[in-house]
């Protein structure tokens, strides 16, 4: 087995996860088996219970580990199949330390930063290893910067690994930012020559810089960094700001061949990369001949990342459509004051995704109605699915104060409610209904041709309220059509409204199974029926 670890240094928000991601890429595209990890230095067990403003969105694994939105660009730029086994974080390491030393199992010593707790560090690659013993390359990316406190242990402990699996076996790649000084007009290399110390002060010595850069990297800038870095200049690579699309991340790290820097540090033998699928992706994303408008209505909408999975999906859909999509964000709230007519009056279709709370949700119903009314094409994703049950129960089946019961607890008709399995449940952490769930679909609904006719589908669930299976029979006689259920529990997983062009609802999150050239079958029949809308 071969390893990768990839840090960042000088600040954070600088494109690790798409480096990793996009070597990722180029490394299957050279005939190799990946799998990658992401190690976050924060105390929190997992991001579950973390607020989109403070960490993007939580994405949800097969197995419902709750993990950073990177896992995010490792699934879709990439093949492999992620667990819980690759997320990983410090209240997950701290935990099971102190789960260990509370059963006596480390025979009364005494317990320490090292060798305990980053033994524990060490002992998810070996596990990684053992469980996929297929992979060619495991690719880790370190969270956070070099220097800040709560990352050195986990530095220490991928040294420590280096030295046990041996230094031909493992490749160091440091993510750093170039910074331009406009009044100097010139690139600055000094904030990489520093955080490159700091990393050697640790005991490592990166095999290969990647450096963050809106403009190219001269011979002299990059001699200057192999210089005073100890890298030879070859390994210094230029990771330039895209133009339009991050698809186009793993184009731009081949132009200094970094696959290839990568397979002769680790001794792989492996083909010349044939990247003309990923090109041609890439160019309907760039050079589009349609459009069409999408009014994406959350609560979180002023921050890019709490939607990123449902962005990247639309773009992925609207390449195959050959179509760009022009994302509409609409802070819910705002369609609660001006009105639907004031606020998406203007759009191709309507889409109404996760979230938690009350805030906005009159906003989302009247979004809903709108459309519905309107024949707008609509695409409810778990609360939107909700949101889009109670609008129906209320100004279809005439059921006043129609709610769910996380908003309402008294409404006189709960459409949506908590499960008795639920009820009881007082931890906040992975305590919902997550992961991937089989359901089976209705033959004769527009879902089942989306799906190509399939019998039962897998899906992937976050949410805690489900559709109240008290009222299906009365929703159902009004006209609501149930399109699929969890194949276990008989839980509505798909409903759809009859006489409209594009109204579906899913309880589950179709996002996290987009990946380019391979879009979601309902993101991809919301595009075109967009597309479709007068």
């Amino acid at each position: 087995m071969k390893y990768i670890f990839v840090t960042g240094g000088v600040v954070s928000s600088l494109g690790k996860g798409l480096a990793a991601a996009s070597i990722g890429t180029l490394l299957e595209h050279r005939g190799l088996s990946v799998n990658l990890q992401k190690f976050d230095p924060y105390l929190n067990v997992d991001p579950g219970t973390m607020s989109p403003y403070q960490h993007g969105e939580v994405y949800v694994l097969d197995d419902g580990a709750e993990t950073d939105l990177d896992l995010g660009h490792y699934e879709r730029f990439t093949h492999c199949k992620l667990s819980q086994l690759n997320s990983l974080s410090s209240g997950q390491i701290f935990e099971s330390v102190i789960q260990k030393e509370r059963a006596g199992n480390y025979l009364g010593a005494t317990v320490q930063f090292i060798p305990h707790v980053t033994d524990e560090i060490k002992s998810r690659l070996h596990q990684a290893t053992e469980r996929t013993p297929e992979t060619d390359v495991i690719i880790t990316e370190i969270g956070g910067t070099v220097g800040d406190i709560e990352g050195h242990l986990f530095l220490e402990a991928l040294r420590q690994f280096a030295l046990d699996v041996g230094p031909e076996n493992v490749c160091f790649i440091h993510v750093t930012l170039l910074p331009m000084v406009k009044a100097a007009g010139e690139i600055k290399t000094k904030p990489t020559q520093q955080s490159v110390a700091k990393l050697r002060e640790i005991g490592i010595q990166p095999d290969i810089i990647i450096c963050r850069t809106e403009h190219d990297l001269d011979d002299d800038n990059r001699r200057k960094i192999a210089m005073f870095c100890n890298v030879r200049k070859e390994n210094v690579v230029a990771f330039r700001d895209v133009k339009h699309t991050i698809y186009e991340c793993p184009l731009d790290l081949r132009k200094d061949k970094i696959d290839r820097l990568v397979v002769d540090a680790l001794g792989l033998e492996s083909a010349s990369p044939d990247l003309s699928r990923w090109q041609g992706f890439v160019d309907r994303l760039v050079h589009p001949s349609k459009s069409t408008s999408i009014a994406v209505v959350g609560k979180y909408i002023e921050l890019n990342d709490a939607y990123k999975s449902i962005y990247e999906s639309l773009t992925i859909a609207g390449a195959e459509h050959d179509t760009a999509i022009e994302v509409v964000k609409v802070d819910a709230e705002d369609i609660e004051k001006e009105g639907a007519e004031t606020v998406i009056g203007k759009v191709n279709g309507i889409l109404v995704p996760g979230g938690f709370g009350e805030r906005g949700t009159e906003g989302k119903i009247l979004a809903a109605k709108y459309a519905r009314e309107k024949k707008i094409p609509y695409f409810g994703i778990c609360l939107g699915m909700q949101i889009a049950t109670i609008e129906f129960a209320r100004n279809v089946c005439g059921l006043a104060g129609a709610n769910s019961t996380e908003f309402q607890k008294n409404t006189p008709h709960p459409v949506i409610s908590l499960q008795e399995e639920q009820q009881g449940v007082t931890d906040m952490g992975a305590s919902m209904r997550l992961g991937s769930c089989e359901s089976i679909l209705y033959p004769g609904t527009k879902s089942y041709e989306l799906y190509q006719r399939t019998n039962t589908i897998h899906e992937r669930h976050r949410h805690r309220w489900e559709f109240n299976p008290a009222y299906r029979k009365q929703l159902e006689n009004c006209g609501l059509i149930i399109a699929a259920v969890s194949k276990k529990e008989g839980l509505v997983e798909i409903i759809e409204f009859p006489d409209h062009p594009f109204f579906i609802a899913a309880q589950f999150h179709p996002e996290f199974k987009s990946k380019p050239n391979n879009p979601h079958p309902i993101f991809s029949g919301f595009v075109k029926a967009s597309l479709e809308f007068p």
